[in-house]
């Protein structure tokens, strides 16, 4: 605002002045400096990402490669041009970094394995403490009062989660067998160029809540804790089965499932078990009495940090168990939509009593009904309440029941009406009832069952990111593969043919981001009204979102390289306008993450992750103490069939040379050994 003393000094003029230009007092009288707002440089008002070209050397195949640049326009209407990114690198795991003062200093293993006292070390076949190479979903999180001494600039923290370890030192797959690691990194933010070090790191004790299970993606919540995730819970019913027998379950329990599909459940069976060893100290027989209770995993952590780089850790039992890649929060701070990372999954949303507090609150389902089959589909949703209940009671529950004091599951057609045939985790068919009076602990601890009997659409697969643009109230979702359960009848398999089949679709294993518009004035099933503005009320792919097939080049790649493929991670920047999608698949040589304009539609290419790695922890930070920021990492550097006797890998059919594997290698201290956390560095800050 310019200053204009010919007006009269009315109160709405003394007030515009007031709030626009600095003051002075002089004998009792207010006077405005003459107002700097006429003087200040143009600002950034939009963005235009230009798109990185194809990684195309082993050494930017073997490391994470952009050279994308952006267009900025200002409020004067200029525009600078092809302004270069830059990916920034903050740590690795298995840096040795140090712990705050007030967790009493010292060395650190970033990524560290321990027990869930977050102290004592799991070890690797050297004898050394093992560290993830499976960095996923983390949080940038500024607090009002940090107290953290000796910091330079501002203080910033960086929540990141491990989802797991892919091989220790000799080779052997260890996938689900570790209690996963969270830490809490302290950052100095340099106050003239955003640049962020990193000064301290906490390996956070998740032993008050019997340790963490597989923590996939994550959010940043509204109330500004990190709520984390626990994918593929584990089967409670199978791992009961599975104790009692004292040995692996075959064909004669699990009646008319492949023999791919038996293996595959004992194989994640011996992981839980596994699992409980290295979490509890149980002892080394899989099926002794102390293997964790299955029914304490597949809930939603929340951490919280505390001002001096420490923090805690709390879980939330009652949004359903499910295969949780993570949860989003909606702008109301109680409506609440979730990734369920499964064959045969389904969508679901809940909505907490209270704003800002996850403890207690409805869970519902969603029903589909197709609309379309073009594109990757069009359907319109309604919700079905699945049931009300707060955290403590069921985690009671938890601690208390078994799979057999609340359903009956049979694995043979028991020819009886009141049960309902269900295809689960596309493994093979089941007959569920839900035992009387045991609806509510069926609903929040057998999630999937519980819903399929409901009459939830079960059909979605790998449903991964979800975030949501608050402006045009839209939500997004990644569907990694189109696949087994969304196909139409016909090309399903007749273990994983839903019995209602409410998804029709032609296979697309490169998936694709889905969207949802939102709106308020919603009723469940039975005519209830639906307590949130946010409920999404359709589902279908916006135009430049859906992935490709192709033929299978020379690199491995059978999915078209200027689309994405394979879906994982999405994130939404409301000054921006762009939605970030981070790729997790073997469509690509080497995974992206992709910035897609949702006005104007266009696709560009940010940046490459190693090749056989996946694009994680993405986070876009719009303004952060006037920078801006996308975080980013990566997992699993040279996951492509990794063969170490000729040193080289295979994806698709073709051969990943020696070369390249070798490279990755070098760069990260071997194959599926190290990963890293960073940023995009260059974006700027937007202003309306």
């Amino acid at each position: 605002m310019q200053n204009h003393p010919t007006q009269p000094l009315n109160r709405r003029n003394i007030l515009q002045l007031i709030g626009s230009s600095p003051l002075l007092l002089a004998g009792g009288s207010l006077f405005a400096l003459p107002s700097k707002a006429a003087e200040a440089k143009p600002y950034a008002t939009a963005v235009k990402f230009n798109a990185s070209s194809n990684p195309s050397s082993v050494a930017q195949k073997a490391m994470v490669f952009t050279d994308a640049t952006i267009d900025i326009t200002y409020s004067d209407n200029t525009v600078k041009t092809a302004q270069a990114l830059s990916f920034v690198e903050l740590f690795r795991t298995g840096d040795t970094l140090q712990k705050p003062p007030a967790a009493g200093g010292g060395n650190t293993v970033a990524a560290g394995y321990t027990r869930p006292d977050g102290v004592t070390p799991i070890v690797d076949t050297d004898g050394k403490q093992m560290f993830s190479d499976c960095v996923d979903g983390q949080s940038l999180i500024k607090l009002a009062k940090p107290s953290v001494p000796g910091i330079e600039g501002n203080t910033l923290f960086l929540v990141t989660q491990y989802e797991y370890k892919t091989v220790n030192l000799a080779g052997a797959a260890i996938y689900g067998t570790l209690p996963c690691p969270i830490s809490i990194t302290t950052l100095a933010q340099n106050t003239q160029t955003g640049a962020l070090s990193v000064k301290y790191h906490y390996p956070l004790s998740t032993k008050a809540v019997h340790g963490l299970w597989t923590t996939c993606a994550g959010s940043l919540s509204p109330w500004n804790t990190h709520l984390s995730s626990e994918e593929y819970e584990p089967d409670a019913w199978l791992v009961m089965m599975r104790k009692a027998k004292g040995s692996a379950l075959t064909a004669a329990e699990l009646t008319g499932w492949k023999a791919s599909h038996l293996t595959s459940a004992n194989t994640s069976l011996s992981k839980f078990f596994e699992f409980s060893r290295n979490t509890l100290d149980a002892p080394s027989t899989p099926e002794a009495s102390t293997t964790a209770n299955p029914y304490h995993y597949g809930h939603v952590p929340e951490v919280t940090v505390n001002p001096d780089g420490t923090g805690s850790v709390q879980k939330h039992y009652c949004l359903g168990r499910i295969s949780r890649e993570l949860v989003q929060v909606m702008p109301d701070q109680k409506t609440v939509l979730m990734g369920d990372d499964y064959t045969g999954g389904a969508l679901f949303m809940f909505i907490a009593d209270k704003a800002g507090d996850l403890s207690a609150g409805t869970l519902y389902g969603a029903k589909m009904m197709q609309t379309s089959a073009d594109s990757g589909g069009t359907f319109t949703l309604s919700w079905l309440k699945l049931g009300s209940a707060n955290s403590k009671e069921i985690k009671a529950m938890a601690d208390s029941l078994s799979p057999k004091d609340i359903l009956d599951v049979r694995f043979t057609d028991p020819t009886d009406s009141s049960y309902t045939k269900v295809a689960m985790d596309g493994w093979g068919y089941q007959w569920v009832k839900v035992l009387p009076a045991q609806a509510k602990a069926a609903a929040f601890l057998e999630t999937h069952r519980y819903a399929a009997v409901a009459g939830v659409t079960m059909e979605l697969t790998k449903l991964e990111g979800v975030d949501v643009n608050a402006k045009d109230k839209v939500a997004y979702f990644a569907v990694s593969r189109i696949e087994t359960t969304m196909l139409a009848g016909p090309e399903q398999s007749a273990t994983t043919r839903p019995e209602v089949d409410d998804i029709q679709l032609a296979a697309l294993r490169p998936g694709a981001v889905y969207a949802s518009h939102l709106r308020g004035g919603q009723s469940d099933s039975k005519g209830q009204a639906i307590s949130s503005a946010w409920v999404p009320t359709d589902f279908y792919v916006p135009k430049g979102l859906l992935g490709e097939n192709m033929a299978t080049d020379a690199d491995g790649n059978n999915a078209n390289i200027l689309k994405i493929s394979q879906p994982d991670n999405v994130k939404f920047s409301e000054t921006m306008r762009t939605l970030f999608v981070g790729e997790d698949g073997s469509g690509h040589l080497n995974n992206y993450v992709w910035a897609y304009n949702v006005d104007t539609q266009q696709l560009s290419k940010l940046l490459s992750t190693p090749a056989g790695a996946e694009c994680t922890g993405l986070q876009a930070v719009d303004n952060l103490n006037g920078f801006a920021y996308l975080m980013t990492a990566f997992q699993h550097a040279g996951d492509w069939a990794y063969n170490a006797t000729t040193g080289t890998g295979t994806l698709n059919g073709k051969t990943v040379p020696a070369e390249l594997m070798s490279a990755i290698s070098s760069n990260w201290g071997g194959i599926n050994q190290k990963s890293a956390v960073g940023y995009i560095s260059g974006l700027p800050v937007l202003r309306s």
